[in-house]
This record gives structure tokens, C-alpha cells and sequence, in this order.
């Protein structure tokens, strides 16, 4: 071959090269969180996978791994942030010592009872506010999750706001949970939540706050003696990802996450909300008295418990809290009209 055609021949070859697409880049991302296979965190999760592996070709992986199987919350919440794994989704409730400022969720009555006015909040100014909270902490926090709402039980009738004085309530770790008893007369403690049926049974505590499932689960309606369905309190999920890795993404499957999270956040509530229905339908089964607050009601117990208690949280959250507190008070005002 002489040099004319071999130079035409790597001319073509050059080409030819230039016309294929560069080998795709895969990105894989190990999630981890508490519950079991069989709840609706780990059934979304998979939902989510399913679509970002879809819309990405194959290119973006995400390898699920329920019931504490990467740690406990904190140590996946740093494993997280220091990328030792991808992502988590970590309750909101867990994550108050790593970020005081998404304590904000804690505040009781957040939420309208309308769930779709909730959504709203959850998903505009105001959740995205608390979202924004984690970047400094090297987290790219991308959703807020429904994961139902906490009513209360007790050993005293709890049907209005004046039967809460001299009753004392077990809470979580939480001085925002604290003041919103201590808003209607009642006391607070924290105690483990491994210790909560024995504290409920030998009358160490009088009641306690939780999600009808988590009620139902436990039992605790054997050991309590009245339930009031108040949703006074939101447990929501916060989705986060290893900044680092998520930065290495292209921006478009940057985007297909955020839209499958997103896209499948309600059918996560709607297992949530059917998950609760079940709970009470068991939870009736029993001897409790059961009370449910209505509209009115539900607006005395919010102008009692969420001054307080959003005092509370701005006074541990700071700067970052007020800003939150600030997008969310506006929001709040446009969204319920109040």
C-alpha cells in the first residue's frame, strides 16, 4: 500500500471513529433505609429505580438496601455525607442532630389536613427551603417523602385541649415535641422507643404521639385506654444523596431523578394512607375509646401547639431556621388562605 492510500485509509478510519458515540458512563448508587421490603419506602424505592433505569438506559443504577442493612440512620446519614455510600432516605425525625434546621417538620399541625394543600407546602417554596438546609453538610437533599402522621394515645381521655393538663406524654429527643405538650398543660419526657409499652403499661408515662401503623404495630392500644386521631404531626422523609457523586452526573439524569422521585411520591403516600387504614381498622378491634378532632378542633389545638412549639425550633435552627419559618409562614397564608 502506498502512502497516498494509506493515508486515506486512516483519513476514513478517523472518520468513521468520530461518528460513533463515546461508550456511555454508568453510575451506580447504593440507597439504604430502615424499613422492611414489605413498606412503602422500600416500595417506592423500587419504583423510583425501575424509572431511572429506564430513562437512563441503563445508565444510572441504583442498588436498594432495606431494614438498616448499610447501619443505623446516623451512620448511613454520615455515610452518606462523607461517601462512603450514595444516598439514603433518612427520617426527618432522625436528622435534627446533623441539621437542627429541618426540625421544622417536627412543629405540630405543619400541615393542613387536606392533602393535597400538604403536598403543596411540601413541594414549593417552603419544602424546598428545607431541602437547601442540607447543602452545606455536602448533601444534595432532592425530595421530601410522606410517611404519615402522628396521632396521639393515653390512660386519660384526651377528647379536648383542656384534658391534656397534668398528663405527661413520652416524645422523641425533641424540645420542639416538648413545648408542644407543655403549649396545653401537659408534660414531656423522652424515653426509648424500645421502653415506650413497659412506660405505657406501668403508668411511667401517660401517652404517647406516634402514626396509627406504628400504634397498631406495637400494640400500644393493649396498654392505652384512648386514642385521638389528631395528624398533629408529619413524618416525612428526606431523600439525600453524596454531593460529590451527584455532581458527577450529567445534569439530564440529574433531572430523571428529581422527576421519578417526585413522580412517585404519591403513590408512596397512597401505600402510607392505606397502611393506616388497615392499623385502625385493628386498633377498633380493641377496647380503646376512639376520639377524632374535627375541623374546628383541629384549629384550636393549632393555635395552642404551633406558636410554641415553632418558637422552639427557632431558637435551636437559627438564621437558616427563620428563613424557613419565614417561606413557610408566607406560604402557608396562600396555600390554606389563612
Amino acid at each position: 500500500m502506498n502512502r497516498r492510500v494509506l493515508l486515506a485509509a486512516v483519513a476514513v478510519c478517523a472518520v468513521i471513529a468520530g461518528g460513533l458515540p463515546a461508550a456511555a458512563q454508568q453510575f451506580t448508587a447504593r440507597i439504604g433505609h430502615l424499613e422492611s421490603d414489605q413498606q412503602p419506602r422500600h416500595k417506592g424505592l423500587l419504583m423510583v429505580s425501575e424509572l431511572v433505569s429506564e430513562r437512563t438506559n441503563g445508565d444510572v443504577k441504583f442498588e436498594i438496601f432495606p431494614a438498616g442493612q448499610l447501619g443505623q440512620a446516623r451512620e448511613m446519614n454520615e455515610g452518606t455525607q462523607l461517601g462512603l455510600m450514595e444516598g439514603t432516605v433518612s427520617p426527618a425525625a432522625f436528622l435534627a442532630g446533623f441539621n437542627p434546621a429541618v426540625s421544622i417538620l417536627d412543629v405540630p399541625f405543619l400541615y393542613p389536613a387536606d392533602r393535597a394543600k400538604a403536598d403543596a407546602l411540601r413541594t414549593g417554596p417552603f419544602g424546598q427551603a428545607v431541602l437547601d438546609s442540607f447543602a452545606p453538610l455536602g448533601l444534595k437533599a432532592i425530595a421530601i417523602w410522606p410517611n404519615g402522621r402522628k396521632s396521639m394515645t393515653s390512660n386519660k381521655d384526651i377528647e379536648a385541649l383542656e384534658d391534656f393538663a397534668g398528663q405527661t406524654f413520652r416524645v422523641m429527643d425533641s424540645q420542639v415535641l416538648i413545648e408542644q405538650f407543655n403549649a396545653v398543660g401537659a408534660s414531656a419526657v423522652a424515653l426509648p422507643f424500645g421502653e415506650l409499652y413497659t412506660a405505657l403499661q406501668t403508668g411511667v408515662v401517660d401517652g404517647q404521639e406516634n402514626a396509627l401503623d406504628t400504634i397498631a404495630t406495637m400494640k400500644y392500644q393493649e396498654v392505652q385506654d384512648y386514642l385521638l386521631i389528631s395528624e398533629h404531626g408529619a413524618n416525612e422523609d428526606i431523600v439525600m444523596f453524596n454531593q460529590a457523586w451527584w455532581d458527577s452526573l450529567p445534569a439530564e439524569y440529574q433531572t430523571v431523578i428529581v422527576d421519578a422521585f417526585n413522580e412517585v411520591r404519591p403513590q408512596v403516600e397512597e401505600l402510607k394512607e392505606a397502611a393506616q387504614k388497615t392499623a385502625l381498622e385493628a386498633i377498633r378491634a380493641s377496647d380503646i375509646t376512639i376520639h377524632e378532632l374535627n375541623d374546628e378542633q383541629r384549629a384550636a389545638f393549632r393555635e395552642a401547639m404551633y406558636g410554641p412549639a415553632r418558637d422552639a425550633y427557632l431558637a435551636n435552627a437559627g438564621d437558616a431556621g427563620q428563613k424557613i419559618v419565614d417561606a413557610y409562614e408566607a406560604e402557608y397564608a396562600t396555600v390554606v388562605g389563612q
